[in-house]
């Protein structure tokens, strides 16, 4: 059983007073959780301040508290730690109590608005079939080598990370890829842990809601970077405006990927078809079942991470070549069908601008192309109407529709979206709330070799309305509907 002051190594201590040897049964920072000999941090979160439940987890038998600022009464008995960030104080805390299995693992991340899931999830399945025992943490589930772990968020919270990680080490993992999210950068999630490298994907409209301006939302991923150790890589796609932004205060190795410029790990697009991507890479021709532009980038993200961590560059190729990408990313459905269904997780304008842009070159021009999307409820708004806006535009019919509600009136959310339509393409867009209902109508006005796009739930398995998650998988509404229509 550790004792305060071992797990408070490394924070940063304003002033404290009580006894620093006392023995730490666990830690949290909710005050429901705590138990006798527990440590309890009070953070100061997006929903409520954990300095206000300071009395609560002393009376539930907390033997010492952290915090920003130090509570008017208090028992002599209780040692009492005060720090600058609370939030930044747990992290380490939390690596320091699981024993930094960060430390015991080549731990990489992968930040970004769009192909996080799918660069850290390839990566996991690359260094599988290399014979390496590895660990995932991703939005679509968390993986110790052959056992699945739900995922509840795309990066927990420092204290289910860092016990994630310590059963990783437990397992006999080296490797482990991560999804960073910039919730997670910003509230500190990730402080404690040691990263061997950083990749960053590409930045667009996003969760502004959270970050309130695109600037912040830039910085928070930065941040990720700007906290790198000088033994660790950072690997950003050069094409993206902002990749190199991501570069200049690092003190990792720095790299750079894309199709376009001088970089350090270039590709040229050869083939781009429905069934999938030839790239010239590395000086060689290499055919990938995964489709369209954006996955030229996330494989090249891969294969550059591969190498950077040490990887033969001729055996990366031959085993990602054989590779599928996450589920729900461009996920064709029921692939031989008289119609073309594609399941996308694409939730932001710019991730539907891709995937939208990518069924364009598939296109002959005879057949239509339907999308089927809505906005998650409780979430940044402004993205509403540039969805709408985006699915017309690249679309021959688009259904708007229900997504995640959440508290929200879905019929609200959709006239929302609405505005974002012009009046000479209202012709062309159906408004069915109900997801299902939306889906089947999609499939029916489907003539055969369309193509239907269901946009923005992807692997998810629910659909959350009102505080309560009702099992709704895309993927299943779509194939029974085209068994039905298609005749398969």
């Amino acid at each position: 059983m550790p004792e305060l002051k071992d797990i408070l190594y490394k924070v940063s201590l304003t002033t404290s007073y009580g006894d620093m040897r006392v023995d730490v049964k666990g830690i949290c920072f909710d005050s429901r959780q705590v138990k006798p000999g527990y440590l309890f941090i009070a953070v100061k979160g997006t929903q409520s301040d954990g300095h206000q439940y300071i009395g609560k987890a002393l009376s539930l038998g907390a033997v010492a508290i952290v915090c920003e600022k130090l509570p008017d009464d208090v028992s002599e008995k209780v040692t009492v730690v005060a720090v600058k960030n609370s939030g930044q104080a747990l992290g380490i805390i939390a690596s320091n109590f699981f024993g930094n299995p960060s430390e015991k693992l080549k731990l990489t991340g992968v930040t970004g608005t769009n192909g996080k899931t799918t660069v850290a999830t390839l990566l996991f399945k690359l260094f599988t079939s290399l014979g390496y025992k590895a660990g995932l943490i991703s939005t679509v589930e968390n993986r110790i080598i052959d056992e699945v772990i739900p995922s509840t968020h795309t990066t927990p919270d420092p204290i289910q990370l860092n016990e994630l990680l310590k059963r990783m080490v437990e397992n006999g993992c080296t490797h482990v890829f991560m999804e960073v999210s910039s919730h997670a950068i910003d509230q500190e999630r990730i402080a404690g842990l040691k990263f061997v490298g950083a990749l960053f994907t590409n930045i667009t409209h996003d969760h502004l809601d959270y970050h309130q301006t695109f600037e912040n939302y830039i910085k928070a991923k930065k941040k990720y970077f700007d906290e790198l150790g000088s033994d660790a890589f950072a690997l950003v796609n050069a094409d993206d405006k902002r990749g190199m932004v991501m570069l200049q205060n690092t003190k990792a190795t720095k790299y750079s990927y894309g199709l376009k410029k001088i970089v350090d790990f270039k590709g040229k697009i050869l083939t781009n078809s429905i069934e999938g991507l030839e790239l010239d890479l590395a000086g060689k021709t290499v055919w990938f079942k995964l489709i369209g532009d954006f996955n030229a980038y996330n494989l090249l993200a891969v294969y550059g991470a591969s190498v950077l961590l040490g990887e033969d560059s001729d055996e990366v190729l031959v085993k990602l070549s054989s590779l599928k990408g996450a589920v729900g990313r461009f996920d064709l459905v029921l692939p031989g069908s008289k119609k073309i269904a594609i399941v996308d997780y694409a939730h932001t304008p710019d991730a539907l601008k891709n995937v939208l842009e990518t069924i364009a070159q598939f296109r002959s021009g005879n057949e239509q192309v339907i999308t089927v999307v809505g906005c998650g409820g409780n979430r940044d708004r402004t993205k509403r109407p540039l969805m709408a806006s985006i699915a017309c535009r690249l679309s021959d019919k688009v259904v708007l529709t229900s997504d995640n509600p959440r508290d929200e009136d879905p019929v609200e959310i959709i006239k929302e979206m609405q505005t974002g339509v012009m009046p000479t393409e209202m012709r062309k867009t159906l408004i069915i709330a109900d997801r299902e209902e939306a889906i089947k109508t999609a499939c029916m006005i489907a003539h055969e070799k369309d193509i239907i796009l269901i946009a923005g739930k992807g692997h998810e398995t629910y659909q959350e309305i009102k505080g309560v998650k009702y099992p709704f998988d895309d993927r299943e509404v779509v194939e029974r509907m085209l068994r039905l229509t298609s005749n398969n």
